[in-house]
């Protein structure tokens, strides 16, 4: 079953002086129950702004967008997001942050707490519980973030550049967290990133999208993300298809990236 329909997705901003920005043109797309979708492109594709309309905190110009079999047309809970910063509250410990979704939702302690204790001992953090979100590294604070987001039981989770902060070891410890929580929770997740060899790691479908106005340039199913899952992630890059791939779309990004910068100057000049 289809979870997630992007129906012909068009984005455009009306700026004061009367001119516009087309951000995304006629994007349409398929996401199944259970894919794990990484969206790679040059800066300023649209990634970030398509997932937005994804979360539902931006509405498309034309187009739209359907979760199982219903309209989306703002936030809900069935979609959740995790951001390139947790968006925590930082004066609550790491148990009332996991468990404030459950709590809003008006859940009384014995329906959330067997489920935010499981996702603490998943992420790493269950001696950390009662600590204060503004006491942990970087790294642990985007396990919270994780940790938050499922506590909600989304359909689907969004992430939006969520390890782009950390440093190198912390991020590869991270990328296979969350290929085990893929595996584990068998959840739909699609995931921005700037990192080509993030994408291909945290991609069994991986999508290119061209500068503006963002669309789909290319679509890659790949084979890393299955082989990472439960494996040590250098050992998969050492895999020969891997760095092929990897040369491929990083010319192809790289193009991209010298187009803009050849419009820009013409526009300049």
């Amino acid at each position: 079953m289809s979870t997630l329909s992007i129906e012909n997705i068009s984005m455009r901003f009306d700026l004061p002086n009367g001119s516009h920005v087309q951000a995304l043109k006629n994007v349409s797309l398929e996401i199944k129950t259970g894919e794990l979708m990484s969206v790679l492109g040059p800066s300023g594709c649209g990634k970030t702004t398509l997932l937005n309309i994804l979360a539902g905190f931006l509405a498309p110009s034309e187009g739209q967008i359907t979760l199982n079999g219903h309209r989306v047309t703002g936030p809900d809970a069935e979609r959740g997001m995790v951001f390139q910063q947790g968006a925590l509250f930082e004066w609550m410990s790491v148990r009332d942050n996991v468990s404030f979704g459950p709590r809003m939702a008006g859940k009384r302690e014995k329906e959330w707490a067997g489920t935010v204790d499981h996702l603490l001992d998943v992420v790493g953090l269950r001696d950390f519980k009662e600590k204060a979100v503004y006491e942990l590294s970087g790294g642990m604070q985007q396990r919270v973030a994780l940790a938050r987001c499922l506590a909600n039981d989304p359909d689907v989770i969004l992430m939006d550049e969520p390890l782009g902060a950390l440093d190198a070891l912390t991020r590869e410890k991270m990328q296979g967290l969350v290929l085990k929580l893929w595996k584990e929770t068998g959840k739909t997740i699609i995931l921005i990133t700037h990192s080509v060899e993030e994408a291909l790691l945290l991609g069994e479908r991986l999508l290119v999208m061209a500068p503006r106005p963002g669309r789909v340039h290319k679509e890659y199913r790949l084979p890393f993300a299955e082989m990472g899952a439960g494996r040590d992630l250098r050992e998969v890059k050492k895999v020969p298809d891997f760095a092929a791939k990897r040369e491929e779309i990083l010319t192809m990004i790289w193009d991209m990236e010298e187009e803009i910068m050849g419009r820009a100057e013409e526009a300049g000049a």
